[in-house]
């Protein structure tokens, strides 16, 4: 097992200083470029932006996902299915598209996915409302209401008790039913 030593510093070099070579310039660290000012060989073509930096024109700034509607793929198909040896390789190149479009294309057709053909909608599926869900939450909302305005009703009663109370007014008492209303 090897034991690893401290290096001693190298007389006359001062820490943070760039080591001199025997020509009197100076060496590089891994990553610092020879000529700064210059660009890291970027054609002319390449043009800034305002802030500064590298635009491509070639490449768009957010890539956008390619959408084929079912009349395109079918066309597709059928020129591939006309091809012969060579040719649909050359058609792939012309149209931007992959082998693995042909194959996923081919295969749903087979499959009589007519529909899957047409680019699917992305993200979260909507969930459906359930008429009876959308009732009882309905429902649910009124009956929260009307318990806050019985309890504001009840204090308000309440209130009003006191205060006869207080001033010596008496309140008639409710007739007390039964239970039996008939």
């Amino acid at each position: 097992m090897a034991q690893r030593t401290m290096s001693k510093p190298k007389k006359g070099r001062k820490p943070g200083n760039k080591p001199q070579t025997s020509g009197g310039t100076q060496e590089r660290r891994s990553g610092e470029r020879s000529e700064p000012g210059r660009s890291a060989g970027v054609p002319p073509e390449v043009s800034r932006s305002a802030s500064g930096d590298l635009k491509n024109p070639e490449v768009p700034e957010k890539a956008q996902r390619r959408k084929y509607s079912a009349e395109y793929k079918l066309r597709i198909l059928q020129e591939a299915d006309a091809c012969g040896p060579g040719e649909l390789g050359a058609m792939l190149r012309r149209e931007g598209l992959y082998s693995s479009h042909i194959n996923t294309w081919r295969r749903q057709r087979e499959e009589g996915q007519l529909h899957g053909l047409t680019p699917k909608k992305r993200g979260r599926k909507g969930r459906r409302r359930d008429p009876v869900m959308v009732e009882n939450q309905r429902l649910r909302k009124e009956i929260e209401r009307l318990r806050h305005r019985l309890d504001q009703a009840d204090t308000i009663i309440e209130f009003q008790k006191k205060v006869s109370e207080i001033l010596g007014i008496p309140l008639k008492k409710p007739p007390v039913s039964d239970g039996n209303d008939s």
